[in-house]
């Protein structure tokens, strides 16, 4: 595991960008899996500016998103799929084809799960995964359990990530329950992966993360068996460490 101390939020999404044109530049068909949520939205904005400075470009990328909440429209602000194009499809040359978004409104989850998975698989696996973290130090909606999850599926969302996401909605009680997510399994398969965090609330677990016993109570835990997972994380959210 490789971990890479920033000063603070702003130099982390500029190295994480840096990280992730690189690949692209090795590899203009690389498979990214994406994340959302706060953490990741300076990274997106610095890989916008570099498609439109001609550094880069997606048209050859595919890329596969964590998660969905169940139960809220593509079309509401507050879904994934509106995060995604809002903050970064709509702005670079990616095809809207090579897009994969888990659905949270699928007919029979179990199914289309299945089907979720077996793209990712035809593909070729995940090139690299970017994972923000959760203060529970859940990745993607992996929330502390008594097993780590194998496959995608459906989960529901502990209070504490309900609390965190509430911020974003009118009120608490619009936030989701539940929501169908990569599992850690399927996390794990990607070839590279690289986590970003930011600020001092999230510093407890990226010291679980690195240096805690791994176990599914600490879902994060389990890049410590990874074989090239880089950190990109700012002085706060080291601060344990």
């Amino acid at each position: 595991m490789h971990i890479q101390i920033c000063k603070d939020y702003k130099e982390v999404s500029k190295i994480a960008a840096d990280f992730i044109s690189d690949e692209i530049k090795n590899n203009s068909k690389t498979v990214l899996g994406l994340a959302t949520g706060s953490t990741p939205i300076g990274l997106y904005e610095n890989l916008i500016k570099k498609y439109n400075n001609n550094e880069i470009s997606f048209r050859d990328i595919s890329s596969f998103n964590l998660d969905e909440y169940i139960g809220i429209s593509k079309e509401n602000k507050q879904s994934y799929y509106s995060f995604m194009h809002d903050k970064l499809f709509n702005h670079i040359d990616i095809k809207e084809e090579n897009i994969n978004i888990p659905d949270g409104n699928a007919k029979d989850f179990d199914i289309y799960a299945s089907e979720f998975e077996a793209r990712i698989k035809k593909i070729g696996g995940i090139d690299l995964q970017i994972l923000g973290i959760g203060k529970n130090a859940h990745i993607g909606f992996n929330e502390p359990s008594d097993t780590f999850s194998k496959k995608t599926g459906v989960v529901k969302l502990a209070q504490s990530t309900i609390d965190a996401n509430s911020r974003f909605f009118e009120s608490i009680d619009d936030v989701p329950k539940m929501a169908i997510s990569m599992g850690i399994g399927t996390i794990f398969s990607a070839k590279k992966i690289v986590l970003l965090a930011s600020g001092k609330d999230k510093a407890e677990a990226i010291r679980e993360t690195v240096n805690g016993g791994i176990r599914p109570q600490v879902p994060s835990s389990i890049l410590q068996l990874h074989s090239n997972v880089t950190l990109i994380i700012d002085e706060d959210a080291g601060s344990l460490l």
